[in-house]
């Protein structure tokens, strides 16, 4: 996961209905993060040959009050995934923005650590996340930036002017990896759009490494 502050009149034009931009500590961030995806099952059916998938996501925090609560979530600007099935289906089913394009994703692991990478191909670009993190894991800092990344249960996506879906996404509270160096290769403006083009050639307030769990993602509901 590598973070970037932004100027919250980026995100706005991306706020779904109802929702209101999340801060940490006055600063409003964007995320590009890549992961992996084991075992998935859709309404508990496994689908042969999309069990197991890599994904890229560039996503940003978001806050909705119902019933006197905040609920703390995230919108994705786009969800890239190598396989045209995952997209049709995420897209159906939770309104979001995924899109298929040549994605693969490397992991090894030695006594000196822990080595992870996401590479994927954009008009002829290559572009690339990678990590060289601690082998070991450590408990998720309390009142942390990586905690207010990662501690975001629900997910928000646009169904028009006045219509959003929410729906929950439960894990438990993550383990992460302290990251030594890392390498990033991502034309922002070009990939996501021209609002992003503020991100190209920027570095990353911070880069970490999620140890990952169980996930479970509930139905959508729609609000509004």
């Amino acid at each position: 996961m590598a973070n970037y502050p932004v100027d919250p009149s980026v995100l706005h034009p991306y706020l779904p209905a109802y929702t209101v931009l999340d801060y940490w500590k006055g600063t409003t961030y964007v995320s590009l993060v890549g992961f992996m995806f084991h075992r998935v099952r859709v309404k508990g059916v496994r689908v042969p040959a999309h069990t197991d998938f890599p994904e890229v996501n560039l996503r940003f925090y978001v806050r909705y009050q119902e019933n006197n609560e905040w609920k703390r979530g995230v919108v994705f600007i786009s969800e890239i995934v190598p396989k045209p099935a995952i997209t049709w289906v995420a897209n159906a089913l939770f309104s979001e923005r995924y899109r298929t394009l040549p994605l693969r994703h490397e992991w090894s692991t030695d006594e000196s650590g822990l080595s992870v990478g996401y590479q994927w191909a954009y008009r002829d670009k290559r572009y690339l996340i990678e990590a060289r993190a601690e082998a070991v894991p450590q408990p998720l800092p309390a009142d942390s930036k990586e905690e207010f990344i990662t501690e975001h249960f629900w997910g928000y996506s646009s169904m028009g002017a006045d219509r959003t879906a929410e729906y929950e996404v439960s894990h438990p509270r993550w383990n992460i990896h302290p990251v030594r160096d890392y390498n990033i290769l991502c034309q922002f403006g070009e990939l996501y759009g021209r609002d992003f083009t503020v991100l190209d050639g920027k570095e990353p307030e911070t880069v970490f490494l999620a140890e990952g769990s169980p996930i479970k993602v509930y139905a959508k509901k729609r609000i509004g």
